[in-house]
């Protein structure tokens, strides 16, 4: 919104939510939506509507069992809010999204014990959503002729392909006329489209289940989530891999932090013998690596990384607090996220510039290789972060208003004032440097959001690479063939080969020639179920 007066017809109904203050708002638009009759919708200022409905009673096993009315919030954030009061109307939880977009759950003191089941019941509830009076595609044998199929290994194509996907695989590729479409198969016409792998999210956050059809329908069909709460991101995965949700394969990293008031989570690690307890407990369950977060102690980093590895999990995460980058990978980190844990370490100029050609950046550089050390840069996080919030958004998010308004007014506030943007240039310039010399020295990179604009941000973080100075195949193979190899799939994902995951994307144009084409997704297909990016759209609430 701009400074500009703004009105509007209300009607007889209109409830205020300037000045959002979660917990508080929601319980009053409980009680003025029972006091007015229950309405359809309610109107809100300053634009958009609330819709409330009574979705069912949960009982809950205690002493003796707790009868909770479960209701469903939509139009105040983005997707569904899910709130449980007692028979009496006393709100007792209520599991929604702050004004970052992070998950937040407020509990009523003495039922803070129930908050994994209801951490676990959100997340089936909300998948569930997706699925009331909707057909989910089955894999079913399928020929998609016509388009130009890309080997993203080398960028070879295959003009008027063939692929055929049967059971979930990929069972064949090669040329019209060479290849032929058994009968029986349902046929897709790519003719004049880009045939791609499925994209990879490597730094994903799947805060609420509308996150599951943003990502597919940008064409991301995996993603590696870097923390969330244990029992909500168990049940996203498991209502998705169980057909009773949609959304992309999720690659899980456990998160553990240190103790403080600054810790992250509720999963702490404040000794080695802790550090073993929590890989094992996130082993058992499932995780294929650990994500450290910035409160951990060098003593606890190192017995999280030496069980981890034992394990057969690897190492992710910030660099802890108070230590270096070097100082990290010597601890055994196998991964990194964020470049700024390179950008700290560097030799800079008097603007806070980075020459990446100066021999004590290329010692590090070159530290870093020599280790095998993965790094998820997100560039795009940081733009979003030094952004003159006086430019065009749409310059950095061409769908911008086709999002939610939510997500409109949360993102259109994110930035900062033209001066201190000017002075953060330099930083957000060299940090784009960093990644392109990182990856010419062979330096593995994978593309990862932090999330950001839901599915959107990961087409921006390709094109930030571009604009470093990656070739458009280069930065694809950050989301794609790069991804799959760091993390042990590349025999089953990554690429569109036969055996592997049909896993695919269909683009109209041709990223290779035009990296911004990577936006325009036309079909999705995770594991032979074929997506309408369109309808998926339509589920996590975008052109609304």
């Amino acid at each position: 919104m701009d400074d500009s007066s703004y009105s509007r017809d209300l009607g007889p109904l209109a409830f205020p939510v300037a000045g959002y203050s979660p917990g508080t708002v929601q319980m009053l638009l409980l009680k003025y939506w029972e006091s007015h009759g229950r309405p359809a919708s309610i109107p809100i200022l300053p634009t958009g509507a609330v819709q409330i409905r009574l979705d069912g009673d949960d009982v809950i096993d205690q002493d003796k069992p707790l009868r909770l009315r479960r209701y469903v919030i939509s139009g105040l954030v983005w997707g569904n809010e899910l709130l449980w009061t007692r028979t009496d109307g006393e709100l007792v939880c209520l599991i929604t999204n702050d004004a970052e977009g992070d998950k937040l759950e407020m509990m009523l003191e003495p039922y803070e014990s129930l908050l994994p089941t209801l951490l676990t019941r959100a997340a089936g509830y909300g998948m569930e959503m997706f699925t009331r009076g909707t057909i989910l595609p089955k894999a079913k044998p399928t020929a998609i002729v016509g388009g130009t199929l890309i080997d993203v290994t080398n960028g070879a194509s295959i003009n008027n392909s063939v692929i055929l996907l049967d059971g979930g695989l990929i069972k064949a590729t090669g040329r019209s006329g060479e290849l032929a479409v058994p009968k029986g198969y349902t046929v897709i016409h790519a003719e004049g489209k880009t045939i791609l792998p499925g994209l990879w999210d490597m730094h994903a956050h799947f805060e609420q289940a509308e996150w599951g059809p943003a990502y597919l329908a940008a064409g991301v069909t995996t993603v590696r989530d870097c923390g969330n709460e244990f029992e909500y991101i168990n049940a996203i995965q498991g209502a998705i891999d169980g057909g009773k949700g949609v959304g992309p394969h999720i690659e899980k990293a456990g998160i553990v932090d240190g103790p403080g008031a600054t810790g992250l989570g509720i999963i702490r690690a404040s000794t080695p013998e802790e550090a073993v307890a929590v890989v094992k407990k996130y082993k058992d369950n499932g995780f294929v690596q650990i994500k450290i977060y910035s409160s951990i102690k060098p003593d606890v980093l190192k017995a999280i990384c030496q069980e981890a590895h034992r394990q057969g999990l690897t190492v992710t995460g910030h660099i802890p607090e108070g230590m270096t980058i070097q100082q990290g990978i010597e601890d055994g980190m196998d991964m990194v996220n964020h470049v700024q844990y390179v950008y700290s370490v560097m030799k800079m100029g008097k603007d806070r510039s980075v020459d990446v050609n100066d021999s004590a950046n290329q010692r590090v550089f070159r530290f870093i290789k020599e280790h095998g050390t993965v790094l998820d840069p997100t560039v795009g996080v940081f733009e979003m972060v030094f952004r003159n919030t006086k430019d065009d958004i749409t310059r950095m998010e061409p769908a911008f208003h086709s999002l939610p308004l939510p997500l409109q007014a949360l993102f259109s506030n994110m930035g900062m004032p033209p001066a201190n943007a000017d002075r953060f240039k330099p930083i957000l310039e060299s940090m784009s440097r960093i990644v392109k010399a990182m990856h010419d020295q062979g330096i593995p990179i994978v593309a990862g959001t932090d999330m950001g604009f839901p599915g959107y941000s990961l087409d921006r973080e390709l094109e930030l690479y571009v604009a470093a100075g990656l070739t458009p195949l280069e930065a694809i193979q950050t989301a794609t063939l790069i991804p799959a190899r760091v993390m042990k799939q590349d025999k089953v994902a990554g690429t569109i080969a036969p055996g592997h995951r049909a896993d695919l994307i269909i683009v109209e144009g041709n990223p290779l020639t035009q990296i911004r084409d990577i936006r325009n997704v036309r079909t999705v297909v995770k594991e032979g179920q074929v997506y309408d990016p369109a309808n998926l759209h339509g589920l996590a609430g975008f052109g609304k």
